[in-house]
């Protein structure tokens, strides 16, 4: 899966990073997402999908390959 963010959407709920912390982190200044790997490995594909679900913003979006 290819993942993709949109930062100026991102309401720095954190809730990415606490779902799959390998794939999401947060800037020190303002929290908003940072994207660690847009192609994160099938094994971390279940917490990625839940990260993205509980977005509150719907920053997070999925494209599967």
């Amino acid at each position: 899966m290819h993942v993709e963010v949109d930062e100026p959407k991102c309401v720095s709920a954190g809730l990415c990073v606490m779902s799959a912390p390998d794939v999401f982190d947060q800037r020190d200044d303002d929290g908003v997402v940072i994207l660690l790997d847009s192609d994160p490995d099938t094994a971390l594909d279940e917490e990625v999908r839940e990260a993205a679900g509980l977005c509150p913003a719907a920053a997070i979006r999925l494209v599967e390959k």
